[in-house]
């Protein structure tokens, strides 16, 4: 199968789930349901929760053993972006051509509305419990490497880094915020399609090394893209303004071979990664 028709159709499985499974704008508190359905139901790729999918297929499973979890990454990834876009921290006006949650809803329904996806990303994960077939020790497993890529040595720290950036003095340290920013939810959403699939822990390293891998060149490539369409360069740490996009597409090269060199073990059956790695090197939006 073709990767875009994949994507297209994996998405619409994952919004529909999303859809029926959220709270209705009319449910008490209306209000902040509202404002829940509004970040998620937005139009976005569903990247991460469709690399969940993706993993257990990869590992011989049906992608319905793991949906639960892929949507409540999806909430979990949609409580980080609510909260960046805060005025304390990126100070966005729009996300996915909307504008920002704040915007809307004001910035104290903001912080409410990152917090309540966060909760109910956890108890779509604990929820996969309920799926015949499904490990009730895996489903544990997964919330605990869940909630270690969420935390101060991960993606929240990589937070800090990035709020922190000017008194930072080593650029190179660019590398390790976008592992802990980008890659690290990347790595939780394959690990827990992998844990859920009951993968061994030599596939569960491999899938964890294309994460990060995959994470570096995605994160870089939105980079670029942002800078080349916005001719400008923030004082935020992006790598490309630091680096120039010359030695930017070098390292997107570099870090889509090493991703590719991680999926040696699975051999043909991980085309679908392989066409995954080809789209973001040289995706154009």
């Amino acid at each position: 199968m073709q990767l875009r028709v994949y994507l297209q159709e994996k998405k619409k499985i994952i919004d529909q789930y999303l859809e029926e499974n959220l709270p209705s704008e009319q449910e008490n508190p209306s209000l902040i349901h509202r404002s829940i359905r509004y970040s998620v139901l937005n139009g976005g790729k569903r990247l991460r929760p469709i690399l969940t999918l993706m993993t257990a297929e990869l590992l011989g499973k049906s992608f319905q053993l793991v949906l639960p979890t892929a949507a409540g990454i999806e909430l979990i990834h949609c409580f980080s972006l609510v909260h960046d876009d805060l005025p304390c921290m990126d100070n966005d006006d729009y996300r996915r051509g909307k504008l920002t949650n704040h915007k809307v809803f004001g910035e104290s329904m903001a912080v409410l509305t990152g917090d309540a996806l966060l909760v109910m990303g956890l108890a779509f994960i604990c929820r996969n419990g309920q799926i015949p077939g499904v490990n009730q020790e895996s489903v544990l497993k997964v919330v605990e490497r869940v909630l270690e890529m969420l935390g101060t040595q991960n993606m929240l720290g990589g937070q800090v880094e990035d709020i922190n950036w000017q008194s930072q003095s080593d650029a190179h340290k660019i590398k390790d915020i976008y592992l802990k920013k980008t890659s690290a939810l990347i790595c939780a959403s394959l690990e827990a399609g992998a844990l859920l699939a009951e993968a061994d822990e030599e596939e569960i390293l491999a899938l964890n090394k294309f994460g990060e891998y995959i994470g570096l060149a995605f994160q870089i490539t939105d980079d670029m893209l942002d800078l080349e369409q916005d001719k400008k360069i923030s004082g935020k740490p992006v790598y490309p303004a630091i680096f120039g996009l010359e030695k930017s597409a070098h390292a997107i090269k570099r870090y889509c071979r090493l991703a590719q060199e991680s999926l040696a073990i699975f051999g043909n059956k991980a085309e679908l990664f392989s066409q995954l790695i080809d789209y973001i090197q040289f995706r154009k939006e």
